[in-house]
Order: C-alpha cells, then sequence, then structure tokens
C-alpha cells in the first residue's frame, strides 16, 4: 500500500467525501427497530432483524461490495483479495428493546451538539456502517491503484449478538475461520479477553396472596430502569417516594411503580436496578404474605449488591475486573414469579460454584433456579503482531498509550480462534447528561467518534494486510 503519509492524506479525504452518507446510513438502519422476534422463513431472529440485514446488503451492494445472505442468520460483504485467506470485522444489527426513559425516539436517528442519539448508535449499528465504509475505502483504493489485497476483507453482520449468537454459531458452521477478526463491540484500544457468562432464572412456587402482578425489565442483559408490581391494599395508606409511585388501581389495588437507572449488565456500577425498588418497597411496607415474603426476600438479598458478594459469589484474579452480577426481567405469570440474572465471572470462579450458590439462594425463597447458559472465559495474549497492528492504528490517530485490557462484557470474540474486541468506546469518555450509555436510554455517540474509528480500523486493516497470516 502507499507510505504511511499518503494512506493518511487519501483516508481523511475518504471521510470528508463520505462521512454525510456515513450519518445518512446510520439514519436508515437505526429506523429498523431490530429488536430479536418470532422467526418466520428466512427471518430466524424475526421481521426486524431480517430488514436491517437487507438495508445493510442495499448499502453494500450500492457500495460495490461482494455481498451475501447466509439465510437471514448473518450477511456479509467482501473486498476480494489475492488469495481466500480472511481478515474479518463482525458487527451486529440486532438491538435490545429501547426500554424508558428516552427523551427521542429511540428508532429515529436524532442530531444534537455533535451526537447522534439511537438504539443501536453505539450497539452496535454505528459500528457497523463504519466497518462498511471501511471496506468501500479498500474497495474503492483497490479499483484506482488496480491491485488487490494481500487477503480478502470480510465485513460480518450478525442477527442475534444480544440474544445467544446463534448467527455466528450457525456462520463458523458453513464458512471459514477468519485468520484474524476483530469486533468493534467493546472499548479502545483492545479487549483480549471477555469474563465468562452464567444465567438463569429464579422461579418461585405458585403464590397465592396479596401479590396480584409483578413485571419489570426489558432484557436478561439490562439493568432494569422501571418495574412494577399490583397489590392487594389501599393506597391512601402508602406513600409515593423519589424512585417509588403508588397509584390506586380498581377493586382494592394499589400499583407499585418502581423507577430506576438502566444500564449494560456487564457494567452495572452507578445502576439502580427498579425490580430492587419495588421488592424492597413491598417488604418495608409489609404488603405481601409470609410466602411471598420469602420470595421478596430472596430478591433483595440478589440485588443488595453488583458484585455477587450479598450471596457469597464475589470473585475477582488477575485478569479481569470483579464478577458482576444483575436481575434483569421479572414476570409473573399464574401466580408464578420469575426472575433472571446476569452473571459475568473471572477465572476464579466457576459455573458449577455459581450454580450451588444459586441453588441455596432460591431455597431461601422457597423457589428453584433453573440455568439457562454458561460460558468460560475468553483469553488471549496481548503480545501478538495482530494485535500489535490494532494498537498501533489506535496510537497513530490518537495519540494515546492505553494498553490492551479485559472486559466483562461477552462479544463474538471468543467465537473465533483469533479475534479481539476493538473499540469504538473511548477510555475515560465524559459525555453530556443528555447522552445515554448502550443497552440505556438515549443511546448516543459523538460524530467525531464514528469518523475517528472509521481512520483507525482503516488504518489497522492496512498494518493485518502487511503481517504473514
Amino acid at each position: 500500500m502507499q507510505n504511511n503519509a499518503q494512506l493518511a492524506e487519501r483516508i481523511d479525504r475518504f471521510i470528508e467525501e463520505n462521512k454525510a452518507a456515513l450519518f445518512e446510513d446510520l439514519s436508515t438502519l437505526v429506523e429498523v427497530n431490530s429488536v430479536r422476534s418470532q422467526p418466520m422463513e428466512h427471518a430466524p431472529f424475526g421481521l426486524g432483524v431480517r430488514r436491517a440485514m437487507d438495508t445493510a446488503l442495499g448499502i453494500a451492494q450500492r457500495m460495490g461490495l461482494k455481498a451475501q445472505d447466509c439465510d437471514g442468520y448473518l450477511v456479509y460483504a467482501d473486498v476480494p483479495g489475492a488469495c481466500e485467506k480472511q481478515i474479518a470485522a463482525i458487527t451486529h444489527l440486532d438491538v435490545v428493546p429501547a426500554g424508558n426513559g428516552w427523551h427521542c425516539d429511540p428508532f429515529a436517528l436524532t442530531q444534537r451538539e455533535g451526537y447522534v442519539l439511537g438504539r443501536g448508535v453505539a450497539d452496535d449499528k454505528g459500528p457497523a456502517v463504519v466497518t462498511l465504509y471501511m471496506a468501500k475505502f479498500f474497495q474503492e483504493f483497490c479499483q484506482e491503484t488496480g491491485t488487490a489485497l494481500p487477503y480478502t476483507l470480510r465485513i460480518l453482520l450478525g442477527g442475534a449478538e444480544e440474544t445467544g449468537m446463534e448467527d455466528v454459531d450457525y456462520y463458523l458452521e458453513h464458512n471459514p475461520m477468519p485468520a484474524f477478526c476483530f469486533t468493534p463491540d467493546g472499548s479502545f484500544p483492545v479487549g483480549h479477553g471477555e469474563k465468562g457468562g452464567f444465567g438463569g432464572s429464579f422461579v418461585s412456587q405458585p403464590l397465592s396472596g396479596n401479590l396480584v402482578d409483578f413485571q419489570g425489565g426489558v432484557a436478561d442483559n439490562v439493568v432494569p430502569d422501571l418495574a412494577y408490581a399490583v397489590v392487594r391494599g389501599k393506597a391512601s395508606e402508602l406513600k409515593s417516594t423519589g424512585t417509588i409511585t403508588v397509584t390506586e388501581e380498581a377493586d382494592g389495588l394499589v400499583r407499585i411503580t418502581g423507577h430506576g437507572k438502566g444500564g449494560h449488565a456487564s457494567t452495572p456500577e452507578g445502576t439502580v436496578n427498579a425490580i430492587a425498588l419495588v421488592a424492597n418497597y413491598l417488604l418495608d411496607n409489609q404488603l405481601c404474605t409470609d410466602q411471598e415474603n420469602l420470595y421478596l426476600t430472596m430478591l433483595r438479598t440478589l440485588m443488595a449488591s453488583t458484585d455477587g458478594s450479598s450471596f457469597g459469589i464475589a470473585a475477582q484474579d488477575e485478569y479481569f475486573t470483579p464478577l458482576t452480577c444483575i436481575g434483569g426481567v421479572i414476570s409473573m405469570e399464574n401466580g408464578v414469579l420469575r426472575q433472571s440474572i446476569d452473571i459475568r465471572f473471572p477465572t476464579s470462579t466457576t459455573p458449577r460454584k455459581l450454580q450451588k450458590a444459586c441453588d441455596a439462594l432460591a431455597a431461601q425463597g422457597n423457589a428453584r433456579f433453573e440455568a439457562d447458559k454458561a460460558r468460560l472465559p475468553f483469553y488471549i495474549r496481548a503480545d501478538s503482531p495482530e494485535i500489535d497492528a490494532c494498537i498501533q492504528a489506535y496510537r497513530t490517530v490518537t495519540g494515546r498509550d492505553d494498553k490492551p485490557f479485559t472486559m466483562g462484557g461477552g462479544t463474538y470474540a471468543r467465537h473465533f480462534k483469533n479475534a479481539v474486541s476493538f473499540g469504538m468506546e473511548e477510555p475515560q469518555a465524559n459525555y453530556p447528561d443528555f447522552v445515554g450509555q448502550m443497552h440505556g436510554a438515549n443511546e448516543g455517540v459523538p460524530k467525531c467518534l464514528l469518523l475517528k474509528a472509521l481512520k483507525i480500523y482503516i488504518l489497522a486493516v492496512a498494518r493485518l494486510m502487511e503481517l504473514p497470516l
């Protein structure tokens, strides 16, 4: 490829010429509500995800990329290289539900004071559009110079990252493993390890007391910002608080609504779990029967901490930050309560230990625990040439000397033999109050960060193309 100065000049010119189109394409993708729904023919993750995939395929085809649909599980776009060996980038087009507390339409791109807001702008539609434009840069470079890249550049766009990652499992069953893959679904500079994941539900015995309903949360991996319970009682005898609203319902019923602060399950610091607010209010005001209180007390114990210390599962090691544990979704059907949990754990504990602790906690609540996921931590050495190529590109653009890190979030990287997470969140980012975090209300990202990330990724791929893979 060109020397560093020429390449940098070409990249800057490309970004300037394409930035308006990039945000138009992002707007088009954000407008698609791609929360997973009921499977249909050619749409294993529902029509919303299917529409997002079709939109992305249209963008790729307009760019002149070689685009392919993998039976609705995943789509990809290629810049063919001199050999079939691949350097890949993988993002996802599915999103978590919008949730509550938005000050703008979650499924319309809002631009404000240099930021873009909307569900998916950070996780992961913004990165998806950026990687497509990265491929467009190399497609145009090859056409203009009459050369081919040493390796094929493949942009993978999944449809089930938020709900189980069956998409990438299906893809790898039918396609070759890339020589190296990065996913822009974390923070800069490079994430080379991910905590293990453990989850399931605490299921009560059938209840027939004062509690009529209890609902809250939008996804298992999101700290809920809103929850409510309907209970027999008198609203006149109860008081609303700063986080609890009490309203009278018909037939001697009272609705207790908790208003928390949502966020991603992997980074629960600073969040306020609305389910815990409601459970604690019910207990503190003695609104339920002894049978119901057993389960509610279990919830109080479960959510008294976000590091698992409240029921004996706290853990840490030399590679990862401490374990995190949150309660995500609660529901009540036919008198049975079901509370989901999401645990991200380091190497110093195991799914078996977590299962044992959850079983013991469930017994205290006269309930049972049903595990539904268990994945081990993922970790690769940070001193590989591929990671160095990514780091050097990041340093060239930002001038920062941040080090590779491990994280609590789970990404596609763990499914590949040689892969890392690579941006786009910034270390120590300080955004205005109107900008929310991924998985929360008012999800937002600076426009300049998307453009900066595009430059970083182009430089990184240029470096990766020079390695003997």
